[in-house]
């Protein structure tokens, strides 16, 4: 706590520490462990393999829920993309009545599960704006700022980022784009294919994304077209490769 105090003595000689939001301010929270941004599968992972080592943490998640990517931008059909055994995570495995490749509502609720097992309750609705290295005293000042625009600093020794490679949806500029009078969706927004019935819809990319939905387009009978960069091998099995064909 006494480099708690030397940092909130050092704050009243900080040109840098003016932020948009600091009238809202609270006072530093100490965090004896780290703060882990995001509160995703390998957040989560973290946080538990630290507590089981006696090590507290707190999680921020500017999300409403943990998982938020797989709850809030994902399609309805998604499956894991590999087997179970190589997805779960530390300390806890997948229930056995689980199918090989669980389905999304199943693996958000083997994540629920996780976080209520090892008593992780992320600080939700909470977005990290900043956070810079003292070096001075050894610590990390991190701030997050929640809805209402109210900021809190807390003061660690480790910052764990856990964000996520696919937070973000990078979305192309294409010539013409603009212009075009149809929808244009980015995957994190489809749902399923239900409202695209005989219609004509492009896909734009073949990997995972792409590819499920160009096949839920087709199960819900529309009428999909891939679009695909460079040259690739596609083996379709039998039981939908009269959907492509005829």
């Amino acid at each position: 706590m006494n480099t708690l105090k030397e940092i909130q003595g050092k704050m009243s000689h900080d040109s840098h520490y003016m932020f948009t939001y600091c009238k809202q301010q609270r006072s530093p929270v100490w965090v004896p462990g780290p703060i882990i941004v995001g509160a995703g599968p390998s957040g989560l992972a973290v946080a538990a393999c630290l507590k089981n080592q006696g090590v507290p943490s707190v999680v921020i998640e500017r999300s409403n829920c943990i998982a938020s990517l797989w709850q809030l931008k994902t399609y309805d059909r998604l499956r894991l993309h590999l087997p179970k055994k190589f997805c779960e995570l530390p300390l806890m495995p997948f229930p056995e009545d689980y199918p090989t490749y669980p389905n999304k509502q199943q693996f958000v609720e083997y994540l629920e599960a996780y976080a209520k097992r090892f008593g992780i309750n992320p600080v939700l609705n909470s977005r990290v704006e900043r956070a810079e290295y003292d070096e001075s005293v050894g610590m990390w000042r991190v701030w997050s700022v929640g809805m209402k625009g109210e900021v809190v600093e807390y003061v660690c020794r480790w910052l764990v980022v856990a964000t996520g490679e696919n937070a973000e949806e990078v979305v192309p500029e294409i010539e013409g784009m603009v212009e075009f009078g149809g929808e244009v969706k980015h995957t994190s927004e489809y749902k399923n294919g239900s409202v695209y019935k005989g219609k004509k819809v492009l896909v734009v990319g073949c990997g995972n994304s792409g590819m499920e939905v160009c096949l839920d387009l087709c199960n819900h009978n529309a009428k999909p077209s891939l679009v695909v960069r460079d040259a690739v091998s596609i083996l379709f099995p039998s039981s939908t490769i009269h959907k492509f064909l005829f």
